[in-house]
């Protein structure tokens, strides 16, 4: 069964860091790509970034390049999200997915399996 675990987040003043992890288990992940997702209080799931985990190319979202980082550890099964120069506009709850295809998507349909969140609070 496939599991997907979220750590990494809390309280942080703006202007700070976070590195949020997701680490997976269940199977061999070499096939998969590895999305982020957030969703703050009253808005919709929205896409962040995904890694392509054999190939290790990362995708982001235009709202969050040059400030998001995606980037995965192989021997870990670990896939990392590192947020600089947080805003309190990134206030969300974040979430990872696994989709079984070598293509990132944007669609949060498009993932197979989902982690449980974690929650980040920017404060100003």
């Amino acid at each position: 069964q496939v599991q997907l675990v979220e750590s990494g987040g809390g309280l942080v003043q703006a202007g700070n860091s976070l590195r949020l992890s997701c680490a997976a288990s269940g199977r061999t992940f070499s096939s998969y790509t590895m999305g982020w997702f957030r969703q703050a209080p009253g808005k919709e799931r929205e896409f962040v970034g995904g890694i392509s985990w054999s190939v290790g190319s990362a995708y982001y979202a235009d709202s969050v390049k040059g400030r998001f980082t995606i980037s995965r550890d192989n021997a870990k099964n670990t896939v990392y999200l590192q947020i600089n120069s947080l805003k309190p506009e990134d206030t969300a709850v974040y979430y990872c997915a696994a989709r079984a295809s070598w293509v990132v998507a944007g669609s949060s349909l498009e993932y197979d399996y989902w982690g449980q969140g974690t929650q980040v609070t920017v404060s100003s």
